[in-house]
């Protein structure tokens, strides 16, 4: 075989050379990409060491460490004496976060084996359900046993995304009394969770789950709050808490203070019984609130854990309305009781003189229609001093055509009427003061705007289109007991700061003084004392150790025909007249003045004034009525003090349910 060939060679070092250089360049371009490669870590390394470095580091102390909110206890609720009426506990409840439960009805079906779980239990679990997320924990039992949290515990690891936690609970020791003053708190619902997530408060509500629904509680709710506090741990790569490494306590709310007394408040509460109706009662020289009164009543401990549904119906649905806080939110036609403020007014306007008399036959007749008194055959001749002290309805129909609707709305509201007396508490309403302006703009028919001369002649009496609240009637009383000062209402006396023991005392607030003359406001006063000394109020206030004024009310549900005459024993029990008293003691020097309602009661004389004598009995003489004496009172039975009343201090604080 013969040697190759010299072109042969050159080819074969050619194509070596082409493979050489083919390597070389693939060897730059790996070189190339492992330098670009190194470069960006390099990049990326300088970037997050240095730049970074912060940003990562909190974030690396973020996973390893977590931040946990510590919810305040709520501030205590005391009355004027110290006598405590919200207040907290701390129990454990057995709860359940749905997002981490299969399924759930098993699960509460195999949970209450264990522990008891009443159907209302259930019920109130998935209503909170339906208000919360699924990623949210829900009690499903509260309260729990040492024995039933044993018993748990032992068959723990069958239930995953059920936990036992201890929680503080909002306790009211006295049950239904009080109840439309204190409030209630409940777990916050969506619309609060937005509103205090748009308010600059948001981070103080983290970990709190309720708020204050109603009352003092809602009213008050920045200062039983508190200040939440947080508490910063190490947390295992699993989320499992290891060790604390900070923490900043949590400020309990402040303590609030009522002005209100709780026995005097229970002593109304008992002398209404079953009745409806509501009684405020203030001292008039300071704007305090002694008794706010609405009956009937509510236990607020029932929405506390998130009312069960079939207690919201029974409240909710109930014909007497207990929810609702008649004292500050309920209605009615004022009555007799108008007609001193309708006589001053009268005095101020010059449109009246003490002594100026008019004949009554009974009745006034206005147009064709026959506006009747209460008296059958009249009252006589009538001045104003009598006007007050036998209600002479003739009287007031006549003042009323005389003065007219607007000139008497001018008046009235001096005292109050038809607006907000700003007592701070929410949801009061301004009630209705009729004139011509307001009657244009209720109505949108223009037969419907234009007001009738015979509209005006009802309104003297307080009746027709008049409806104000009882805590209205009860400051127009108090100004008329101070000398024509009006002072703002207020229920709460002072917040203490419980951590500095610091007090913080409700400032006394003039709202207005009436320019009224002094002789002219004697004139009033001396009528009202004359009611109770020889007019309508007097078998009430016969043997009292004090002198009182007042003036009784009988206020008209339903309209009766002109020729036909009332009669309660045919007339169902709810269209049956309003008995109404508004009353200031002592008469030269007052310390305590109200107003009530009781609905559908009849005669405020029988009805009304004999529970405002035990009032003014307990709070000037420190009387409480005999056991015989309040169960008279209860069935509108008594017209005079009945049996030995007993010492206040004799009968002791409520007792605590």
């Amino acid at each position: 075989m013969g040697r190759p060939g010299a072109a042969a060679i050159m080819t074969e070092m050619r194509n070596v050379e082409a493979d050489l250089s083919r390597f070389r360049l693939r060897v730059l371009a790996i070189t190339a990409v492992v330098l670009v490669a190194f470069l960006m870590v390099a990049t990326r390394l300088v970037y997050l060491q240095v730049f970074r470095h912060d940003d990562l580091d909190e974030q690396a102390e973020s996973n390893r460490t977590a931040i946990v909110p510590i919810v305040p206890n709520r501030g205590l609720i005391l009355d004027r004496n110290g006598v405590v009426l919200a207040t907290n506990y701390s129990a454990y409840t057995l709860e359940i976060t749905p997002a981490k439960v299969g399924n759930l009805e098993q699960t509460i079906n195999a949970l209450s084996t264990l522990v008891e779980i009443h159907p209302r239990d259930r019920r109130r679990f998935k209503k909170l359900q339906e208000e919360s997320k699924s990623f949210e924990s829900l009690p499903i039992r509260t309260r729990l046993t040492d024995e039933e949290v044993a018993r748990f515990a032992a068959q723990r690891f069958r239930f995953p995304g059920v936990d036992i936690k201890a929680r503080l609970f909002r306790s009211y020791p006295f049950g239904e009394l009080a109840s439309h003053v204190i409030g209630y708190i409940g777990r916050i619902n969506q619309s609060e969770k937005e509103h205090i997530e748009e308010s600059d408060d948001a981070a103080n509500y983290r970990g709190t789950d309720y708020i204050g629904k109603l009352g003092v509680e809602q009213s008050y709710e920045a200062q039983l709050h508190g200040t939440t506090g947080v508490e910063q741990i190490e947390t295992s790569a699993g989320g499992r808490a290891t060790r604390r490494l900070a923490s900043s306590p949590a400020a309990p709310g402040n303590t609030v203070v009522l002005s209100i007394d709780i026995k005097l408040q229970k002593l109304i509460e008992d002398l209404y019984g079953d009745r409806r109706g509501a009684m405020v009662a203030l001292d008039p020289k300071t704007g305090e609130v002694l008794a706010f009164v609405s009956k009937p009543t509510f236990d607020p401990n029932l929405f506390v854990d998130g009312i069960d549904q079939e207690n919201w119906q029974e409240l909710n649905e109930s014909i007497d309305k207990p929810l609702l806080n008649r004292a500050l939110r309920g209605t009615y036609p004022p009555g007799s009781t108008y007609k001193p403020f309708m006589a001053l007014a009268a005095l101020e306007t010059g449109k009246r003189t003490p002594q100026q008399s008019i004949s009554d036959p009974g009745y006034f007749m206005f147009g064709n229609h026959r506006f009747r008194d209460d008296k059958e055959g009249g009252h006589g001749t009538v001045d104003m001093y009598k006007s007050i002290v036998q209600s002479c309805d003739t009287y007031y129909y006549i003042l009323a055509n005389d003065m007219g609707v607007d000139l008497m709305h001018d008046e009235m509201q001096k005292f109050g009427f038809g607006a907000l007396t700003g007592i701070d508490i929410h949801g009061e309403v301004r009630g209705l003061l009729p004139s011509t302006e307001w009657k244009r703009n209720a109505y949108k028919r223009a037969e419907q705007q234009k007001w009738y001369a015979g509209e005006t002649i009802s309104l003297g009496i307080g009746q027709g289109y008049n409806n104000f609240t009882m805590l209205q009637l009860a400051l127009a009383t108090s100004v008329i007991a101070n000398d024509g000062i009006k002072m703002k209402p207020h229920l709460v006396k002072e917040v203490v700061d419980v951590v500095t023991r610091q007090s913080r005392e409700t400032l006394r607030e003039i709202k207005a003084e009436l320019s009224a003359k002094a002789a002219n406001i004697a004139v009033i006063k001396n009528a009202l004392v004359g009611v109770n000394t020889e007019g309508t109020g007097t078998s009430s206030f016969r043997g009292a150790g004090y002198v009182a004024a007042g003036k009784t009310g009988t206020a008209q549900v339903v309209a009766i025909k002109q020729n036909e005459k009332y009669n309660a024993a045919r007339t169902a029990e709810r269209l049956r007249d309003h008995a109404l008293y508004m009353a200031f003691a002592p008469a030269d020097n007052p310390k305590i003045a109200l107003a009530m309602v009781v609905e559908n009661a009849g005669f405020g004389g029988a009805n009304a004034a004999p529970i405002a004598r035990r009032v003014f009995d307990y709070w000037l003489m420190g009387q409480y009525p005999s056991e015989e004496d309040l169960a008279a009172v209860q069935k509108g039975q008594a017209l005079a003090p009945i049996g030995k009343p007993r010492a206040a201090a004799e009968v002791g604080a409520p007792q605590k349910p």
